[in-house]
């Protein structure tokens, strides 16, 4: 089968599609076949997306937080467009803070988006792979969630949630035949990254890129490896092989698409 045929006849529903991994994850479903609800808060990045692939796109606002317009959503999906054959968790948000002066409406909302988000869609999608037996579900997480980061508690702790949910639903529905995953990213040259930098007064991106893959001993990181950071099109790719038949036979498993940075804590 020829590459951009490898989604031909299935349907995908991503969130957080508007930019971003989203994008990247959409526009990559798209060009090999796939037709994709692309889902998000933000109607005008959603609808940029839309006109760049008319066919074979259709985009539907969406608050993940909200587990009602979640299931209805999913419902109508199923029963104008078709069955969903997969569906990509990326939607999330970044709210940094050192734990002692972290916000309990930052901690809440972080974990509505990241966790409460990803149950909501894969709860959804779950129930109506399992009725047909055959489905995929992939979760884009972090490489925060295995390993501790400075200012990044709720960030951290709600992706390793996020991940620990999706592969006791992997085990739960791997008997037909629903396999879940988690591709754990870590820094990708996407708005997050670069509001992140800004927040913490780096106004030169070239000098903040250069200090993450060195690294920072005040911070406690290490650098990543393989020298640069990742592309949303580097997490796409890992995103389309788990939800692909290429990895029929692999399940309950989170990939992380770091460079090594973590060193595979």
């Amino acid at each position: 089968m020829s590459p951009d045929a490898e989604f031909r006849g299935r349907l995908a529903l991503v969130t957080g599609a508007a930019r971003g991994i989203g994008a990247a994850v959409t526009r990559a479903l798209v060009a090999r076949g796939a037709r994709v609800v692309a889902t998000d808060r933000d109607v005008q990045g959603l609808d940029r997306l839309a006109a760049d692939h008319p066919e074979r796109l259709t985009a539907r606002p969406l608050d993940v937080t909200d587990p009602a317009a979640v299931e209805a959503l999913v419902a109508d999906v199923e029963r104008t467009i078709g069955p969903l054959d997969v569906a990509v968790n990326v939607a999330g948000i970044l709210r940094s803070s050192p734990v002692t002066a972290l916000r309990d409406e930052d901690w809440a909302a972080t974990f509505a988006v990241n966790t409460d988000g990803v149950l909501h869609v894969s709860r959804a999608a779950a129930r109506r792979m399992v009725e047909r037996g055959t489905g995929s579900i992939v979760t884009v997480a972090s490489n925060a969630a295995g390993i501790p980061r400075t200012g990044m508690a709720a960030y951290a702790a709600s992706k390793a949630a996020a991940v620990m949910f999706t592969k006791c639903l992997g085990l739960e529905v791997a008997a037909w035949g629903v396999r879940c995953n988690t591709v754990s990213p870590g820094s990708t040259d996407t708005d997050m990254q670069r509001a992140l930098w800004a927040e913490a007064g780096r106004t030169d991106l070239d000098a903040a890129a250069r200090q993450v893959i060195e690294g920072d001993l005040a911070t406690h990181r290490t650098g990543i490896p393989l020298g640069r950071i990742a592309a949303p099109d580097d997490v796409a790719e890992a995103v389309l092989f788990l939800a692909s038949d290429r990895a029929r036979h692999i399940t309950l498993h989170d990939l992380y698409v770091d460079g090594g940075a973590t060193l595979r804590a």
